[in-house]
């Protein structure tokens, strides 16, 4: 149950984490765990950080992706 619950959040998170461990060359279960602790004493600013970056990288993610179907042409 654990394992699909982990498997969940890794397949459909934003990939927050993930990018800012291999940007700053730090360790992802560190990052991480700075949120939810962090979360925990700034009652949520974290989580809205997280989201906005998200939505950030998603957004990014496509410009680039539709970036090269045009270069394709």
């Amino acid at each position: 149950m654990m394992q699909r619950i982990l498997t969940f959040f890794e397949r459909y998170s934003f990939g927050v984490c993930t990018y800012l461990g291999e940007r700053f060359n730090i360790s992802i279960a560190k990052i991480r765990l700075f949120f939810i602790y962090s979360s925990f004493l700034a009652v949520g600013f974290p989580i809205m950080f997280y989201f906005f970056a998200g939505i950030v990288l998603d957004i990014r993610h496509y410009i680039k992706r539709m970036r090269t179907r045009v270069m394709d042409w």
